[in-house]
């Protein structure tokens, strides 16, 4: 029996065997996960400075207490509290010293690695001589502080290039993108797998094993190529250079991080571990003082409040999901519920229909097992339970029926009410409409207090926010139990108020309108796109517009045009014009673009932009106007709607609407959504703007209400 050696925390227990073969495991009581904290630096030191010692230590091994996942990273809230640039820049020299002790032990070092293994967390175990990782599908590694606006401060930009080579390295941090136990086993992230059962006891025999000689450690050599790219510091230069150019090209200069993380890597390599440790460690300073990523990590917390049931007690059970309709959408539904352990029984007009809504799950799984991602078990699982049908019948166990017919209100009323025959009283009945009011759609049910809008988004599987529409008859039960829905199927869930457009698509619509009043006047389409991409928006308008289909479009702008008076928008026409003239975008491989036919992807790349759209322009020349005017004009065309959204008690909270438009429409996550970018900007800032815009364009521009008390008071939406 291993004997408990006395740490002075809770946060860890600390064993040692007959043999000298110590375990360290990291079990924080406090929370649900464990996170890289000063506290868990000290406990590690603690726990050092009684190992190291000790004669008759023969190995180490680092493991968790938590049953689902290793270290998921840095404690943010940390981070937050730091008042200066100098304290961000001596936790990472501390955890430096922390890893160089780790590397300073004269016995073998082995981390056992089940569930996420994340940023400071991974940056712990590249410490050990030796890695063993579960092949649980839970089971990922990263280093995504990039994404929160930040690099590796641990030493991960020194001690990943070493082990994996530099290109590999770069990908990981630069993207911050999953790795999968397959693949970490193949670059030499980790040097062995087993089954999670197996894992503490086959980290322990690595451990001996190593002490004894009987292991060495043995990873696949990079190929001729890589050796080569990568053996010299000239031909080094020319990754760096590759790096940065994608980055700017992905980024387009928005995110300070990835220039930081390159330079951080390149000083390392180039001039020594201990000066890119401390370059490392000045970059990480910067980073969590820059407005970026403040703005991101405050987005990380607001997703996280999302996450939160508010009333889960008023939530009824929902074991069975129906889905009506089986295209694009109802599949990407039924694929998201599926994947979370839910049964789904998918509808559509036939059998034929809805077996291939199916199959389209089943290619979406495949390709995640291809990738790594999920094993074929897992893969065969969740296709088992996506269970496809022609007819109402099979969906009166349902407890949840999500209807994704086409944007037409006599359709939704029909399958609704043909839906209402057939299911128990309590089925709680949602709509996935874009734009028309949940209260008309109720209007073809018998108890409207039952019905509500679940509006997911485009291609579903990959977009992470769920607007939960509610009218004033849905009942508290029938939204708690939507809520809980989309919690299970891993979405960031805003409520929001009944309306026309309801928040994400009012906004969308009067920025993807004022896109086309841009186009009346005699803009290009590329310019408008570019400069859209330059202000941070994954596409541009136009792009959009060719994606969602341009018939769709023109429904949604009647929809708005019908809700709103000619004094606060004109509405542009040209997106009915060109539906009528059958230029409906990708579906039809016309539209602003051009597009392969043979291409049969759900999202195509443009071969070029149709000249023939410029025909249906009311301008007799084309001009765009500067890059910054058309990024003003559309961004706080976005931004000004959002408010008054927040004045019509549409939007419960800012919060609310920051998370929608970041996770719902791509506003730019490094501006923290229209609220945040608001308070960044002051609102005296953009109602100067506003009025310049309104004065040179019209009324439409006309601040908010509520922006004009924010400026008189000098408030802001946050604390």
């Amino acid at each position: 029996m291993p004997d408990a050696i006395d740490v002075p925390t809770d946060l860890l227990t600390l064993t040692i065997d007959d043999a000298g073969m110590a375990t360290l495991q990291l079990d924080d009581p406090g929370a649900s996960v464990n996170k890289i904290s000063w506290e868990t630096l000290n406990a590690f030191s603690d726990a050092l400075d009684r190992l190291e010692p000790r004669s008759d230590l023969t190995g180490l091994v680092f493991t968790s207490g938590k049953p689902e996942s290793f270290i998921v990273g840095a404690d943010l809230g940390m981070l937050q509290a730091f008042e200066i640039p100098a304290e961000a820049r001596h936790l990472s020299r501390e955890a430096h010293a922390l890893g160089a002790r780790v590397r300073g032990l004269e016995v073998p070092t082995v981390a056992a690695l089940h569930g996420p293994v994340m940023g400071g967390g991974l940056e712990m175990a590249l410490n050990c001589d030796y890695r063993i990782a579960s092949t649980a599908d839970a089971t990922k590694m990263a280093l995504p502080e990039v994404q929160l606006g930040l690099l590796p401060g641990g030493g991960g930009t020194q001690r990943l290039p070493r082990l994996v080579g530099v290109q590999q390295a770069l990908t990981m941090m630069l993207t911050g993108k999953n790795t999968y136990p397959d693949k970490a086993k193949r670059i030499g992230l980790v040097d062995a797998l087993i089954h999670p059962p197996g894992l503490k006891d086959a980290a322990r025999r690595a451990a001996r094993q190593l002490a004894s000689g009987d292991l060495s450690v043995e990873r696949d050599e990079q190929s001729l190529g890589d050796q080569l790219l990568e053996g010299n510091p000239v031909s080094r230069r020319v990754i760096y250079r590759q790096a940065l150019k994608r980055t700017e090209k992905r980024t387009r200069g928005n995110y300070p991080a990835p220039p930081l993380i390159v330079d951080a890597v390149r000083t390392g390599m180039e001039e020594g571990l201990e000066a890119g440790l401390d370059t490392e460690s000045q970059h990480f300073g910067d980073l969590v003082f820059s407005h970026e990523s403040q703005a991101l990590v405050s987005l990380f917390f607001a997703k996280r409040q999302a996450e939160k049931h508010p009333m889960p007690d008023q939530a009824q059970p929902v074991d069975t999901v129906g889905v009506l309709g089986a295209g694009l959408m109802g599949s990407g539904i039924a694929q998201v519920t599926a994947e979370n352990g839910t049964d789904v029984v998918l509808k559509d007009q036939s059998l034929d229909l809805a077996a291939k809504g199916k199959k389209h799950v089943w290619e979406a799984l495949a390709a995640q097992e291809e990738k790594g991602i999920i094993n074929t078990f897992t893969r065969d699982q969740i296709a088992e339970r996506v269970v496809p049908t022609g007819d109402y019948a099979p969906l009166r166990t349902s407890d949840l029926v999500i209807e994704a017919v086409p944007e037409d209100l006599s359709i939704k009323h029909q399958v609704l009410s043909d839906l209402e025959d057939v299911v128990p009283e309590d089925t709680i009945l949602a709509s996935n409409t874009s734009a028309i009011p949940i209260t008309k759609i109720a209007e073809g049910v018998e108890d409207p207090s039952r019905v509500l809008g679940m509006h997911y988004f485009s291609p579903v599987p990959d977009i992470p926010l769920l607007e939960i529409v509610a009218t004033e008859d849905t009942s508290d039960t029938a939204l708690a139990t939507a809520y809980a829905a989309g919690l299970a199927q891993d979405k960031t869930v805003i409520v929001v108020r009944d309306g026309p457009g309801f928040y994400t698509t009012r906004i969308l619509a009067l920025y993807m309108n004022e896109a086309l009043l841009l186009f009346d006047a005699g803009a290009d389409v590329e310019e408008v796109d570019e400069a859209m991409k330059d202000a941070g928006f994954p596409m541009g308008p136009f792009e959009l517009f060719d994606l969602v289909g341009l018939d769709v479009a023109a429904k949604i702008t009647d929809v708005m045009g019908d809700a709103l008076s000619d004094e606060r928008v004109n509405i542009s026409d040209s997106a009915g014009r060109l539906a009528e003239a059958d230029l409906l975008g990708q579906k039809t491989n016309l539209g602003f673009y051009e597009y392969d036919a043979d291409d049969e992807s759900d999202d195509k790349d443009p071969d070029g932009v149709n000249e023939a759209v410029y025909h249906y322009a009311d301008a007799p020349a084309r001009s765009t106007p500067p890059a910054e005017a058309v990024q003003d004009r559309l961004l706080l065309m976005m931004v000004n709607e959002a408010v008054r959204c927040l004045e019509d008690e549409v939007l419960r909270a800012p919060i609310d609407g920051d998370l929608g438009a970041v996770f719902g429409l791509g506003f730019p996550p490094f501006l923290g959504g229209p609220f945040r970018y608001v308070d960044r900007e002051g609102a005296d800032e953009i109602i100067d703007t506003l009025n310049r815009l309104a004065d040179q364009h019209g009324d439409r521009f006309q601040p908010a209400e509520r922006l004009r008390t924010h400026a008189s008071q000098n408030a802001t939406f946050y604390d």
